[in-house]
């Protein structure tokens, strides 16, 4: 299994947004959107890694946003809802989302996901912010 580090980066909110993944002593990537969200911008990130790394892989993200739709199963509910959130309103960001669960359910037992502490010292964690924080400027 493959560890993928992945996150999102903004300036303003909405404003210039950034994102990257990177595995430790292997490929990385990054990129960015403007206008975007903080949000969007993690979500893209695990998507272009997922879409970009084949086999089993286990990201890790700083992005409860990102873990808890998998590992909760949020993407289940919004589903049989036709896309809506619990509240009724449409899911943001399907436009990532979509494609995303897709991939992840195609590879269900490929991908996992664990969530991991924000600016707390994990080196590649630090690694992919500063990525993010650089495409935000760069793109």
């Amino acid at each position: 299994m493959v560890d993928i580090y992945t996150d999102g980066a903004c300036s303003g909110n909405p404003g210039p947004g950034g994102w990257a993944w990177a595995i430790e002593d292997g490929d990385s990537a990054s990129g960015g959107e403007n206008p975007s969200t903080n949000q969007r911008m993690e979500l893209f990130a695990v998507l272009d890694a997922v879409r970009n790394n084949d086999g089993a892989v286990h990201i890790y993200s700083d992005s409860t946003y990102v873990v808890k739709c998998f590992n909760d199963k949020w993407y289940s509910g919004w589903i049989r809802r036709g896309w809506k959130n619990s509240s009724g309103k449409p899911v943001a960001n399907r436009d990532i989302w979509e494609p995303l669960i897709d991939i992840y359910l195609d590879r269900k037992d490929e991908i996992e996901f664990t969530w991991v502490k924000g600016h707390s010292g994990n080196p590649m964690n630090e690694v992919v912010d500063q990525m993010a924080v650089a495409a935000v400027k760069r793109d």
